[in-house]
């Protein structure tokens, strides 16, 4: 077998157990599917109202309109928070030690930790989106505007993963690690995930404007609800493909010094 095939071997071997984690310890799974649901249920019937009133008619009327597309977004980064805390968790009590002693490829262990938070991510994401419908969102993509939502989500999710795995790799207990991805998981509240950013104080608006999540939530709800994208697409997979690379290479660096 050549390198390429091991490593490919041995990465799928630990995707299964990374998976097989998340099945046998929900403490960490659960959560990620549940904050998202109830920051919509919170968002759409506690706070609905009175927001969606200075929402511009441009979601057909319904605060849910607007708002699923930002807490969609939010789903994927409650996924990060997960993967920081186990690949640290791993690089802390010794098990990677113990791999590095077996003949597997070195690159298996953090692509097993990436490829099952990507995993894990899109069905929580799945989850999110059928709570949504059920809440009353009704988005009119059609199937190939469904498709790029989904290759978009895919992108923000592996940039997100890649850069959890480095925040998990760098930091020196499991608690830090938890803590590290938290202002990714604030960042949509600071765009147009939950109000517009015209309706924000100007330094406010600025940051908003130019943080990455607003143009991929206004991507996201103009292929779902057919609001104007602009370069929102462009810039969004942008950052994405920016925020992989630096995730890649930061969290390599950091699983070579470790």
């Amino acid at each position: 077998m050549s390198t390429l095939s091991y490593t490919v071997t041995d990465s799928v071997t630990m995707l299964r157990r990374n998976l097989k984690h998340a099945v046998r310890y929900p403490s960490m799974t659960i959560p990620v599917v549940v904050i998202p649901v109830v920051l919509l249920l919170l968002f759409v019937y506690v706070f609905g109202n009175a927001l969606g009133a200075g929402v511009a008619p441009g979601a057909h009327g319904h605060y849910v309109d607007y708002v699923a597309p930002g807490i969609i977004l939010m789903a994927t980064t409650y996924g990060s928070v997960s993967v920081a805390v186990h690949i640290c968790s791993d690089m802390t009590e010794g098990i990677v030690n113990r791999f590095r002693t077996l003949s597997i490829s070195r690159a298996a262990v953090l692509n097993g930790h990436v490829l099952g938070g990507v995993i894990q991510t899109l069905l929580t994401v799945v989850l999110v989106v059928g709570a949504a419908l059920l809440t009353g969102f009704r988005p009119d993509a059609t199937p190939l505007e469904w498709l790029a939502t989904a290759g978009l989500l895919t992108l923000v999710i592996v940039a997100l993963t890649m850069l959890s795995a480095a925040m998990g790799l760098r930091a020196k207990t499991v608690e830090a690690a938890s803590n590290a991805p938290f202002p990714l998981t604030f960042l949509p509240f600071l765009g147009s995930a939950i109000v517009p950013t015209d309706s924000m104080p100007t330094a406010v608006r600025w940051f908003a404007e130019y943080q990455p999540f607003t143009p991929v939530t206004e991507t996201l709800r103009g292929l779902l609800m057919g609001t104007a994208i602009g370069d929102s697409a462009v810039i969004a997979v942008a950052w994405c493909l920016g925020l992989t690379v630096l995730g890649f290479f930061w969290a390599r660096s950091a699983y070579d010094r470790a």
